[in-house]
């Protein structure tokens, strides 16, 4: 009877495992077709304006056409592009950061219930006799259970730190461009 309850247990396990992994799948799948659109709009636009940019090149009559064309602004605004972009694959990465998250908080959640549901079955049947190993045997799964803990704080602080990494880089891109102005504002008085 015990076999047969550790047989369900594992196969249960198992069957969790694949739909989790069948899920995170699907969540790649859709952040990757996210981003290539993302990523096609973008082409799109930088197309328009590389069009746009030729047109204007290809119609200028004298040096301050041109200058006007060379303006700091013009930078400017490609930053603000970039940055926009950079935000708008911030927030895909950042939903899938979330999916993945809850997938392994699940995970978690699931495989410590069903380690107590599986040692309270053990004790419950050991024979007579037994209480030391028994004893020895809740200490020890207690200390597994606070490795749960640990593993799901580990968990926590990674896709944290992750989230972090990507905003730092938002900001560090949104800085070049704030950056970038006051520049242009001093070389205009100089």
């Amino acid at each position: 009877m015990f076999q047969n309850q550790l047989n369900d247990q594992l196969s249960q396990a198992q069957t969790k495992a694949v739909e989790n992994a069948k899920y995170l799948a699907q969540v790649a799948v859709e952040s990757a077709k996210e981003l290539a659109e993302i990523n096609q709009a973008a082409a799109k636009d930088a197309l328009v304006v590389a069009q746009d940019t030729s047109a204007q090149l290809l119609a200028i009559k004298d040096a301050q056409q041109f200058a006007k064309l060379a303006q700091p602004e013009t930078a400017q605004e490609a930053a603000k592009y970039a940055a926009a972009y950079q935000a708008k694959v911030n927030q895909v990465v950042r939903n899938g950061n979330k999916e993945v998250a809850q997938v392994v908080e699940s995970s978690i959640d699931d495989a410590r219930a069903d380690m107590v549901k599986f040692v309270k079955e053990a004790t419950k049947t050991a024979p007579a006799g037994a209480e030391a190993f028994v004893s020895a045997f809740a200490t020890a799964f207690e200390t597994s259970l606070q490795q749960f803990d640990q593993v799901r704080a580990t968990a926590t602080d990674a896709f944290a730190n992750f989230e972090k990494s990507v905003d730092a880089a938002l900001a560090n891109i949104q800085g070049q461009s704030a950056v970038a102005k006051p520049a242009t504002k001093s070389r205009k008085a100089a």
